[in-house]
């Protein structure tokens, strides 16, 4: 085991050596931070029952910490300096403690508690105010609803079957939930933990987004070549109640590539782009009018797609690959291509926007990656640095301390 991981830290060495010279770091081209600012990235990792903590502001690990068993997905607070770990715990039919999720104090980058939940947990989302997360639970087909300020489940309400992700409406009204085992969308409503609708038809549903003015959800239908549109209810004032001016209702079944994993939604909304696994490509949808515009080739195997704060740039990872692919969105067309370690499957940008992290999978590391660096061809990587076995999800929080 020690020989093993010596020849890891030898070959991401040999890499950073590669990388530094042509990155052409220059100080102007990164922040200036205050003394009391912090950002940390977290990266899941399942394998190994840990988060690896990197240090952005200086670009290094940080120190690995143990969480539960298989985490899976992470998130961090909007209003709180906290960091929330999805524990899968063991899979379903085996004998074993059910799920969890763990909170990490980001000042001190410890955690401080477990909450318990149902079995298998594998994705959280949570609300605006920083004040409630919905997990849910793929082995009970379920949603936990938890206070975050007391530390405690507080409700559970039923779903589909085998729930994978979920998404919560900018407005808070509306969570959306993609149920894989029950080829559904269930539709709830936060406010009364009611199903408000559910739309069947969607094999394998793996994911879902709700655009920012809170009007549609899309539906990624993984089993198949669809992505499913739904048009959200949207309340009116009506004395002396709020009623809906209209129930939520099925808009679209749109065609794109085999195996669509994956929706990456621009910050603006007017697009979303379709990773579709099997068909390595991308498909190009238009929110407003529900269209799909182009399909392009991308990549072996596209996971992960991330769309820059500009609107500009998007960002897939090639999870049968050491391939992240760089497409313009406002030219139409692939600009190069950075070779990240093997299998890259999530993807996150710092705070500012100036560093993208690329989680590879199978070769256990996390490449960093400067976005100013933009060039025709192969794009140079800034440094790479180790994380633990099979690393899957990575989320970041800035910070100023008080």
């Amino acid at each position: 085991m020690r020989g093993e991981q010596d020849c890891r830290v030898a070959r991401l060495a040999a890499i950073v050596l590669l990388a530094l010279p042509l990155a052409g770091c220059r100080p102007h081209d990164f922040p200036q931070y205050p003394p009391n600012y912090r950002e940390y990235a977290y990266v899941t990792n399942g394998g190994s029952a840990t988060v690896s903590i990197y240090d952005v502001v200086n670009v290094r690990l940080d120190r690995e910490l143990p969480v539960g068993q298989n985490p899976v997905a992470v998130a961090a607070s909007p209003t709180r300096n906290e960091v929330y770990v999805v524990n899968s715990g063991v899979p379903v039919g085996q004998p074993g403690p059910q799920g969890s999720v763990s909170v990490i104090d980001t000042e001190n980058n410890r955690v401080v508690t477990t909450i318990p939940v149902r079995r298998q947990p594998v994705a959280l989302a949570l609300d605006a105010t920083g004040a409630r997360a919905y997990v849910a639970n793929s082995g009970s087909n379920s949603i936990s609803v938890l206070d975050l300020k007391t530390r405690r489940e507080i409700a559970v309400i039923g779903t589909g079957e085998g729930p994978v992700a979920l998404r919560l409406s900018p407005d808070g009204k509306t969570l959306a939930v993609a149920n894989q085992g029950g080829n559904s969308v269930s539709l709830i409503d936060p406010a009364t933990g009611q199903v408000r609708a559910v739309f069947a038809g969607c094999p394998g549903a793996g994911d879902v987004v709700i655009l920012p003015d809170s009007s549609k959800a899309f539906a990624a239908c993984s089993g198949g070549h669809q992505v499913m549109v739904i048009a959200l209810s949207q309340p009116q004032a009506a004395p002396p109640q709020t009623v809906p001016s209209q129930p939520d209702r099925l808009e679209s079944l749109l065609d794109v590539g085999h195996a669509p994993v994956q929706l990456a939604l621009k910050p603006d909304g007017g697009e979303v782009f379709v990773s579709n696994a099997l068909s390595d490509s991308v498909s190009e949808v238009y929110t407003t009018t529900n269209e799909v515009g182009d399909t392009f080739m991308i990549g072996n195997n596209p996971a992960r797609g991330i769309v820059s704060s500009d609107n500009s740039t998007l960002y897939v990872g090639n999870q049968h690959s050491q391939e992240v692919t760089v497409y313009s969105i406002d030219d139409g067309k692939r600009v190069g291509s950075i070779h990240v370690g093997d299998g890259p499957s999530a993807l996150a940008f710092s705070t500012a926007g100036h560093l993208l992290f690329i989680v590879d999978t199978r070769s256990g590391d996390l490449a960093v990656y400067r976005t100013a660096s933009r060039s025709i061809f192969t794009l140079p990587l800034f440094t790479m640095l180790p994380a633990g076995r099979a690393p899957n999800a990575i989320a970041v929080k800035s910070f100023k301390l008080q």
